[in-house]
């Protein structure tokens, strides 16, 4: 059927669509168009061979394929023929291993899946043209399309060329990480922790089928540049790999994978990018409009596991809001946008904390002990719970371990600063100015004051979601701690500023940090809430003591009875 076109007046032709980038984006958004808008014409145009692909994995959780499944079904059946499915995530440090379940998740090779995209997207109608390195202005030039869809990467060319209009940014995570696989299976998504004469190393590793498990590692910088792992020349053209890497991490890894091989396909390291737009859609000179998806717009870290998922939810929405305004398209891609860009925040904003963990991981594997190290992993973008929902079993395994070492719950273990002991660690704020901090148990009262110099500093954390502290605010902390305060309460700042900076005074000064709720997220939590909380940042070993406004919620711990039997 064919359908009306706002750039030829009362012509009755179908859409003409360019779509630059034949990965998941590019070719689900012919997969959808091909559903949604029937007889749209759809171009998609992929620089690289067909037999070029870069990368290994590509990981679904269970929660997620709904959206992607009501398109089209190719995504689930090629999941379930082709690829790995798990549902318990595994942490292993210092010898011990770390186990939560309720995490469905699939993968699948990304050469198997861009396989059958490929396949789908032509016997749905789209022509799709490899080794073919088009542009906006290219493709505007032929006059022959109505719209241009922009689904070209994280690198995407086409981007730059409207970075005026979209007011894009970039944010530089502190590690560096590389992408191997291995022919050793794994059994699931699986967290190795490793220590070597450098420095920590850390992988993520998952079975992707087709006889591969993805092993990307990661490492900080001053680490990577003692291991001598800073010699590649990234001035290389794509598909070279790091081979001295490579060697370094099969050794160093040899008992984790029982000497299987690691296998490089562009494996290099590199720092992630946190993408975000304000703008997906512009114009051409000559007014054809332009749309931007996937890693072209937004970007969120590896760990979470979404930048496909969020690629192909994009082109669903995308084809659905064209369907809706075929002879309007410039209300079709201010709707595409309006839907999606709330979604994608959300990811993103979830994804924070979890790499800052991933830039800390060095840190927590030295700090920690190595059912604490898992829990901190565990609960580093959930609260306990809630995953007390998923595996009751995992948080209350993490429970016991911290009954056993201070003969209470979390927080009904009593905690000493100087001369005052407190009966609880959820405490109450009786008064804040800005020149003290009164907080109570409701039996012991400690006063913490603005000042440097005093027992127990007030220290302000920065207003920022960075996802490490900057310069100032560490190098200020590092000043308070020198007088060797009895305790540091930290205020002020963002959920994750406030963490990392009582993790600061913990970690790198084994000084007590007690962390002061602030008032917009008491005002959107139930007590309840506020209990989850402060029980999850005290267990995982974040802060010493949590403090929020009003008298502190007291309900008996879920442990303690069974562990005193």
């Amino acid at each position: 059927m064919s359908i009306p076109n706002q750039h030829h007046g009362s012509a009755v032709k179908p859409l003409r669509v360019a779509c630059i980038g034949g990965g998941p984006g590019g070719l689900f958004t012919a997969i959808a168009l091909a559903h949604n808008v029937p007889g749209a014409a759809v171009d998609v145009f992929e620089r690289n061979l067909a037999s070029d692909v870069f990368g290994f994995g590509v990981v679904f959780s269970d929660a997620t394929l709904d959206n992607i499944d009501r398109v089209d079904p190719i995504l689930r059946n090629t999941l379930t023929e082709h690829g790995r499915h798990w549902d318990s995530i595994e942490v292993h440090a210092k010898g011990q291993v770390t186990e939560a379940g309720g995490n469905g998740m699939s993968a699948v090779h990304r050469r198997v899946l861009l396989g059958a995209l490929r396949d789908r997207a032509h016997e749905l109608g789209a022509r799709l043209h490899y080794s073919t390195n088009v542009s906006v202005r290219s493709l505007d030039e032929q006059g022959v399309y109505d719209l241009i869809v922009a689904a070209d990467g994280t690198n995407s060319a086409a981007r730059e060329s409207f970075s005026t209009d979209l007011e894009h940014s970039v944010e530089e995570a502190a590690v560096k990480f590389i992408w191997f696989g291995t022919t050793f299976q794994f059994n699931g998504l699986t967290f190795l922790h490793k220590q070597s004469v450098h420095g920590n190393f850390a992988v993520h590793a998952y079975p992707i089928g087709s006889g591969l498990s993805t092993f990307i590692v990661e490492t900080d910088e001053k680490t990577w540049r003692r291991a001598g792992l800073d010699g590649f020349d990234m001035s290389t053209p794509p598909g070279e790999s790091d081979g001295v890497t490579q060697s370094y991490l099969e050794d160093l890894f040899a008992d984790e994978i029982d000497g299987a091989n690691l296998v490089a396909n562009n494996s290099r390291w590199a720092n992630f990018r946190t993408r975000r737009t304000q703008h997906w859609h512009s114009h051409t000179d000559r007014g054809t409009p332009v749309v931007f998806l996937g890693d072209a717009m937004h970007t969120a870290h590896f760990s979470v596991g979404s930048g496909t998922k969020m690629a192909m939810e994009d082109a669903a929405v995308l084809a659905q809001t064209l369907a809706g305004h075929t002879t309007d398209l410039d209300t079709a891609l201010s709707e595409f946008q309006q839907i999606r860009r709330p979604q994608v925040a959300k990811v993103q904003d979830s994804s924070v904390p979890s790499l800052a963990w991933w830039d800390h991981f060095g840190e927590y594997y030295r700090e920690l002990e190595p059912w604490q190290f898992g829990f901190h992993f565990f609960t580093r973008s959930i609260s306990a719970e809630k995953i007390r929902i998923r595996d009751p079993h995992f948080v209350e395994a993490a429970e016991r371990a911290w009954f056993e070492q201070n003969g209470a719950m979390p927080l009904d273990t009593t905690l000493k600063i100087a001369a005052t002991e407190f009966d609880s660690r959820l405490l109450s704020i009786v008064d804040a100015t800005s020149e003290l901090v009164s907080l109570t148990d409701g039996t012991s009262t400690l006063v913490a004051r603005h000042d440097a110099s005093a027992t127990v500093p007030v220290f302000t954390a920065p207003r920022s979601d960075r996802t490490t502290l900057d310069p100032k605010a560490a190098a200020q902390l590092d000043a308070l701690c020198s007088g060797e305060p009895d305790a540091v309460v930290v205020r002020g700042g963002t959920e994750l500023s406030r963490v990392l900076s009582a993790e600061h005074v913990r970690l790198h000064h084994h000084i007590p940090a007690i962390v002061l709720d602030n008032e917009a997220s008491i005002r959107v939590r139930r007590a309840v809430d506020r209990r989850d909380c402060a029980a999850t940042l005290v267990l995982s070993g974040r802060a010493d003591a949590v403090a929020i406004e009003g008298a502190p919620v007291q309900t008996p711990g879920t442990i303690a009875s069974e562990t005193s039997k």
